[in-house]
């Protein structure tokens, strides 16, 4: 799968070979992705050096924190980027409604949220693993929850609706 990705306005694409190998602008690299004890914090070795960092999301996209400075990143496949190209998509931003999305596919692992919840930034929404690794998924902001479209145990392609926070 080929992804375009976005690290605060630069441009990368990135193509995934494997489990363990990555295609970035051309280069390929040898890759080993895991979060560290189901945090926020993951270890990436990359060609054979060693990287840790926070990783969350968020409404701009993914925040990473590594060495002390923070990336927006933000993550596109082909048919994403196809659909918008082509005005299948527009933007929500400035929307009242925050649609959860599946950044990636996997197994919905847990929902701790119920509709009509109310939560705040950074309450726990989702736990979706994903190539063995458990990504909880955060509110971007305060809100209730309106609509809750996952459940336990539930296989997700990318881009599921998961739940929708007002």
């Amino acid at each position: 799968m080929k992804y375009t990705t976005s690290v605060n306005g630069i441009t990368y694409q990135i193509e995934i070979n494997s489990t363990h190998q990555i295609t970035v602008d051309g280069e390929v690299f040898s890759v080993d992705f895991e979060s560290v004890s189901h945090q926020p914090l993951y270890s990436l070795l990359l060609d054979g050096g060693s990287h840790e960092a926070y990783i969350e999301v968020d409404e701009d996209g993914w925040q990473v924190l590594h060495h002390g400075d923070r990336y927006t990143v933000t993550v596109a496949d082909e048919r994403t980027q196809r659909l918008a190209q082509l005005g299948g998509m527009q933007a929500a931003a400035g929307g009242r409604e925050f649609l959860l999305k599946a950044p990636m596919p996997g197994l919905v692992v847990s929902v701790p949220v119920a509709n009509g919840q109310p939560v705040e930034k950074g309450d726990l929404l989702l736990v979706l693993e994903s190539m063995k690794m458990q990504n909880e998924l955060r509110a971007p902001r305060a809100g209730t929850v309106q609509r809750v479209r996952a459940q336990s145990g539930q296989s997700v392609e990318q881009n599921t609706l998961l739940l929708v926070i007002a």
